[in-house]
């Protein structure tokens, strides 16, 4: 798989990174989100140290993604739940019907 140097902007430094061809807008679109964040925090908190306002956005993030992970599990489950209750009625109303 080739790569593309993307150049993008974080806390104000620009950084080139490595990223698979195609994948440019997305990696864009990315360190966008992940540079607002940092400045979201930063206005929020008053953390004006690069290390620090780096781990707790990470973390923010990770937290986020954590959520996201349980909330699609129970909704897994939910639909698993409501395809198994159909299949049966289902079973249950083909075995109600007369034989030909």
């Amino acid at each position: 798989m080739s790569t593309q140097a993307v150049e993008i902007q974080v806390l104000g430094r620009i950084l080139k990174v490595n990223c698979p061809t195609g994948q440019e807008d997305a990696l864009r679109e990315a360190a966008k989100d992940f540079d607002q964040r940092l400045q979201d925090l930063s206005e929020r908190t008053k953390i004006n140290n690069a290390e620090q306002l780096l781990m707790f956005t990470g973390l923010n993030i990770c937290n986020e993604l954590h959520q996201q992970r349980h909330e699609q599990q129970g909704n897994d489950s939910n639909l698993s739940n409501r395809i198994n209750a159909l299949a049966e009625s289902l079973d249950k109303a083909l075995q109600n019907q007369p034989k030909r």
